[in-house]
């Protein structure tokens, strides 16, 4: 096989199975007499054990198993060996012969993992306080509310994995629990009455006939409410607590439903409410299995990021939502739920970064007044819509990168330049797409905002967020005293274009590596300008250049062209994609530990044609999902 034919397969990442027997190495190759020695010879100067650049050393790895010990950062070797960027150009450079035999052994390691030797461990889960969203879902669904009290709390953090449902980072700063008490009273107020006493029967009359007790009612409603709040059975000694605020305000003189009211307010303050608490076993020392409800609400909060539904709490009840065949078929049915756009909004707009447009994306509007909040709300829905539709069609994964479709209302329509579609009103609605450029994720003008500069695009950016995005395979950050771009791409007269001093910036040698693999990328994105509009000439009036070279070689213009080269490396995206959702399900960051069920759900994702609702079950049913350990 010629070496050009392996490293094209590889320009992003690791190869799917197909690929991977077709690079298969020779016959009799080893890591320890065929593969550390060329290391030793090119990498070792830089990645020894003294001072690793990059905080990456090669050489305690040793023996035949080595991939396995850490398969994260030969996945990274094996990224930077197959583009050309390493060794870097002022280095001694492997034969190609030597540069095919490493990418060549790399690849069909990486796919052929010995699952048996990876470690088997389900990860640390921390007790977690419910987000800002997910206190939203859990009010509505719980109360009926939905006057969102989580809006006004403080910002969430984002943790490992770039979640902001990351256990690790949820922090409960005093002014939180003063926010807890004064939400829970006004949600206790606005539910209806039903939701909140009438869940068990009732107490007499006023003729003292009928009816029961009025603590045994009260104690009907509580155990009803705290069992929902709480996602799972209640003791009695825990519905005590609360009847001693029942009978605190009876005692008062307060009508029964105003003290059961005060008593509910108690239990929507409880730890247990606020938090996801998962009971640790005494003196397990393994991993076991986590119980039916803490399964109901890992399920649920990974879907919806709201509480389980009756259907979940009943088969958690009954000991039965632990069988795989019964998650998968669960987690379908939460897909098809209208719950389910929260998957998109939370984890799609995270993963995808369109919640910048809320955030940290803001154009400057002098130089884009057509900017308006009523456009940025448009670009968000689009993305919304549209990332909703593929989990909840099952499409392929694929269907994220290219579509022959969108979601638009009467503003975004106009934005596009789609005027004789003849949409109007703000509501979004379907519409499908002639043009090649716009369809997917990357002709969406709201991502297209979120990775550009306020002044100006940014194809560093664009071309960051392509390889972090949608392959799986991020740069390294940038080096601190490399300098910096301008903040416009306004012309100056005698100066250089914006892409000529860019392409100035990218022949500095503490740049190059890098640039060389992000710029292309967003070269391919330029006729987008900084607000997503379609464009033909720059700022400085000239014919917009979109054409990308990529380190292997293969050239592109435009985004059309880009898709194409995107849609060759399905089996990345299958990859990076199941990465941000195990992580995103998980609420932590990813763990070399975790490889073995990466690769478990990828690959069932590859086998069942890439459909999204796949991806959704496998990671519902994945280990680290179903099991625990102290």
């Amino acid at each position: 096989m010629r070496f050009w034919s392996v490293v094209g397969i590889v320009v992003f990442g690791v190869v799917g199975a197909d690929a991977a027997r077709a690079v298969e190495p020779p016959a009799g190759t080893t890591f320890t007499k065929s593969i550390r020695p060329l290391l030793v010879k090119y990498c070792f100067n830089c990645h020894d054990a003294a001072e690793p650049r990059g905080d990456l050393s090669l050489e305690p790895f040793k023996g035949e198993a080595v991939v396995e010990q850490d398969p994260k950062v030969w996945r990274t070797v094996l990224n930077q060996v197959g583009e050309h960027v390493m060794p870097p150009k002022a280095k001694p450079q492997p034969t190609p012969a030597e540069r095919e035999l490493i990418v060549g052994w790399l690849t069909h390691r990486l796919n052929n993992l010995d699952l048996s030797k990876l470690p088997k461990d389900p990860g640390r889960v921390t007790v977690r306080r419910l987000n800002r969203a997910e206190y939203n879902n859990t009010i509505r669904d719980l109360l009926g509310v939905n006057t969102r009290p989580a809006d006004t709390f403080p910002a969430d953090g984002g943790g490992g994995g770039g979640f902001d449902n990351n256990g690790d980072t949820l922090f409960v700063p005093p002014v939180l629990m003063e926010m807890y008490l004064k939400a829970a009273g006004e949600v206790i107020k606005a539910a209806p009455l039903e939701r909140v006493v009438t869940m068990g029967p009732r107490p007499p009359g006023k003729d003292g006939k009928g009816g029961v007790d009025k603590r045994a009612a009260a104690r009907e409603s509580l155990t009803a409410l705290a069992t929902k709040a709480f996602r799972r059975a209640v003791e009695p000694a825990e519905v005590e607590r609360f009847l001693k605020v029942f009978d605190a305000a009876d005692k008062r003189g307060t009508k029964y439903e105003d003290s059961v009211r005060l008593a509910a307010k108690a239990v929507l303050v409880s730890p247990h409410f606020l938090f996801r608490i998962e009971r640790e076993r005494a003196g397990a020392k393994d991993a076991y299995e986590v119980s039916d409800y803490e399964l109901a609400s890992r399920l649920s909060y990974f879907v919806w990021a709201s509480m389980p539904d009756d259907e979940l709490m009943k088969l958690a009840k009954e000991g039965k939502l632990k069988d795989e065949k019964t998650i998968d078929a669960q987690a379908r049915r939460m897909l098809k739920d209208s719950r389910s756009r929260s998957l998109a909004e939370q984890f799609g707009g995270q993963w995808l970064g369109f919640n910048a447009l809320h955030t940290t994306a803001v154009p400057d509007r002098r130089k884009f007044p057509q900017f308006t909040p009523a456009l940025r709300d448009a670009m968000y829905d689009e993305a919304v819509e549209f990332v909703d539709s593929v989990f909840r069609e099952d499409a392929p994964l694929m269907r994220l990168i290219d579509a022959d479709y969108t979601y638009l209302n009467s503003t975004l329509a106009k934005f596009y330049g789609m005027e004789k579609e003849k949409i109007t009103g703000q509501e979004m609605r379907r519409v499908p797409l002639k043009d090649p450029n716009r369809g997917g994720v990357l002709g969406m003008a709201g991502i297209l905002t979120a990775t550009s500069y306020p002044l100006r695009t940014s194809p560093v950016l664009r071309g960051k967020w392509v390889l972090e995005t949608l392959v799986g395979a991020p740069p390294p950050p940038a080096p601190p005293d490399v300098p910096k771009l301008p903040e416009d791409d306004a012309p100056v007269a005698g100066k250089l274009t914006f892409r000529e001093q860019l392409e100035k910036h990218r022949t500095l040698s503490a740049c190059a590596s890098c640039h060389n693999r992000m710029d292309p990328l967003g070269f391919g994105l330029e006729n987008f300008d900084a607000i997503g509009r379609w464009r033909t000439t720059d700022a400085a009036g000239k014919p917009v250049d979109a054409v990308g070279k990529l380190t292997t070689g293969e050239q592109f213009k435009g985004p059309a062209e880009l898709k194409k080269v995107l849609l060759k490396r399905k089996d990345d995206f299958n990859r990076a994609a199941t990465e941000k959702m195990l992580a995103y399900a998980l609420g932590r960051g990813l763990e070399p530990y975790d490889q073995a069920a990466i690769k478990r759900v990828a690959d069932a994702v590859a086998k069942d044609g890439y459909k999204s609702a796949t991806l959704v079950a496998e990671v519902a049913k994945s280990y680290p999902m179903r099991w625990r350990k102290n």
